[in-house]
């Protein structure tokens, strides 16, 4: 049981670390400081899509569900598992990234014109 629910919590967090991506620069407008926790989000975001370095939430959920009698995961990790063909199409992957590249750069410049 308690396997489960790591596993399950994992899951929760890797959503919210995906939300907190695309729209956490907005968060900064209003508390400034957290620019820098997004940046090294998006940092990290950056650096498995260019890289394909897996996500360590990937690793404890993987490892929550092997040691709860579950299967593991898909090859393609939680991505491909949980967001593309669920949320949104296989076909519009690179259309939802650029859209979410969009949204974070377009947070960026209102964060540095609302310090001015």
């Amino acid at each position: 049981m308690m396997y489960r629910i790591i596993a399950d919590a994992a899951m929760v967090v890797h959503f919210a670390f995906l939300a907190y991506l695309a729209v956490g620069g907005f968060l900064a407008w209003r508390w400034r400081r957290t620019i820098w926790a997004h940046l090294a989000v998006v940092g990290w975001g950056l650096l498995s899509l260019a890289t394909g370095v897996e996500c360590p939430l990937t690793v404890i959920e993987d490892w929550g569900r092997r040691n709860a009698g579950l299967p593991e995961l898909p090859r393609g990790g939680f991505i491909d598992n949980y967001i593309e063909g669920v949320i949104y199409p296989e076909q519009y992957t690179n259309l939802v990234r650029l859209g979410v590249a969009v949204l974070v750069l377009f947070s960026y410049v209102g964060y540095v014109l609302r310090r001015q």
